[in-house]
């Protein structure tokens, strides 16, 4: 009923991230265009934190529409793969087939099959979801990943999106190859009441609203407040 109310042609405020819903705002852009220029200059392993609702999923997915038509990507939503599946999962995702063999056959196999789509002037992406609930030894594949390489260029671009708990992996002396590895970090804060306002109104517009603002000052400060500005709790209490 208060879609046709507000002349809305669908929800505003949904959970699930749909990238005509990315909001720009609060950094988002910027980090989105930096990640973009990141994987295709070959810049290694980049790294994405946030709090648990703070869009990380949705700047992974607008990553995904955003790079160009040569930017392959294998998109890792379970964190608990051992090592061999990991690379099983990242051969399917390609569409190729792995022998089932030592860990270091299929290695090179994949580093075989990246050599030739880079050939043919593919580049391929790993983006990693949930990273700070992987086991350690599949971060130090993720890390003997990162070393698939031609004479020149990087063979396997990384990106590893996590909780603020991942810093704190990474900071285990263990983990201190794979933190080297890491040429950019990007952290998705919280909104501030400003940006709030501006998210709330980004989103009824882009659901079809056409009115004057709809929350008022103290509908959105008591958002912010009850939100501490992650979005995923936003959309909820909208």
């Amino acid at each position: 009923m208060y879609h046709e109310h507000f002349g809305l042609t669908e929800a505003p405020f949904r959970i699930t991230p749909h990238t005509e819903f990315f909001f720009a705002g609060a950094n988002r852009g910027a980090t989105l265009e930096a990640l973009v220029y990141a994987i295709t200059h070959d810049e290694g392993i980049v790294k994405v934190s946030g709090e648990v609702g703070s869009g990380k999923t949705m700047l992974c997915r607008m990553l995904m529409e955003r790079l160009p038509q040569q930017v392959e990507t294998v998109y890792l939503a379970n964190p608990l793969l051992s090592r061999d599946d990991i690379l099983f999962a990242i051969a399917d995702d390609l569409k190729f087939e792995l022998p089932n063999d030592r860990s270091s056959a299929m290695m090179r196999a994949l580093q075989e099959h990246l050599i030739a789509r880079y050939a043919e002037g593919r580049q391929v992406v790993l983006l990693v979801d949930e990273a700070h609930a992987m086991p350690a030894d599949t971060l130090e594949e993720i890390r003997l990943l990162s070393n698939l390489e031609s004479q020149r260029h990087k063979l396997l671009q990384i990106v590893l999106f996590g909780q603020p708990e991942l810093n704190q992996i990474l900071d285990q002396p263990s983990m201190r190859q794979l933190k080297d590895r890491i040429t950019h970090h990007f952290a998705l804060e919280p909104l501030v009441r400003a940006d709030v306002a501006a998210y709330i109104d980004f989103r009824m517009r882009a659901a079809g609203y056409r009115g004057p603002e709809v929350f008022s000052a103290a509908a959105v400060r008591a958002i912010a407040r009850a939100s501490s500005g992650l979005t995923r709790r936003i959309n909820i209490l909208a």
